[in-house]
């Protein structure tokens, strides 16, 4: 599969269960880091309510989880959390969810519905959109060969996302959808000057 589903854009959404109020919020996430950084700017914003629980689902070709309780009991607010990121088959999200304490405990079973809920409301409220997976090979080739190079990317749907000049040749940057690397780079490699540079690039024959 060479295409995925991610927000365009923050949402928010609400539940209310016997006086507890569950906020939740989903933003599009790249990273890890970027993912610690928005979670930081809730904790902060939010830094007088009880719990701020949250999971997230990143990457493409390979998907990254984590989800945390907060001191939630085990598994009541990360898991339903990180559930519905998985039903609505999203990734590259952040889920935020920060819970005031209404005075009446829930139990295990109602805080996994509050959670789920909270989360939910919010993805309703969200754009989602489809994107394209894709990958990238640095490659070099001397000038004599470059216009072929760059002729054979553009014929197997990629595009030069960057490039640099020396002496001798060019270094060229490739994107190209997933599912048409491998033919791309099997074609690429039919040019003998050609060098690979990315150890990502996969073998050839």
């Amino acid at each position: 599969m060479d295409t995925y589903l991610t927000l365009a854009s923050p949402a928010e959404g609400r539940y209310t269960e016997k006086r507890s109020s569950f906020l939740a919020f989903v933003v599009p996430c790249a990273d890890e880091e970027e993912a610690r950084t928005i979670l930081a700017g809730y904790r902060k914003k939010y830094y007088d309510a009880r719990h701020v629980c949250w999971a997230y689902r990143l990457g493409t070709l390979e998907v990254r989880e984590r989800a945390n309780d907060d001191g939630e009991p085990s598994g009541s607010a990360g898991r339903p959390i990180l559930g519905q990121l998985v039903s609505h088959g999203l990734t590259g999200v952040l889920a935020v969810v920060v819970r005031y304490f209404g005075g009446v405990k829930l139990g295990t079973g109602g805080l996994c519905s509050a959670y789920k809920a909270a989360v939910a409301d919010a993805l309703a409220a969200a754009a989602v959109e489809e994107r394209v997976v894709s990958r990238e090979a640095e490659i070099y080739v001397p000038y004599a060969d470059a216009d072929t190079a760059m002729r054979f990317v553009r014929e197997g749907g990629g595009e030069i996302t960057a490039r640099d000049y020396d002496a001798g040749g060019t270094r060229l940057t490739v994107s190209v959808r997933a599912d048409a690397f491998e033919a791309l780079c099997a074609r690429l490699s039919g040019i003998l000057s050609l060098r690979f540079l990315n150890d990502e690039t996969p073998a050839t024959s």
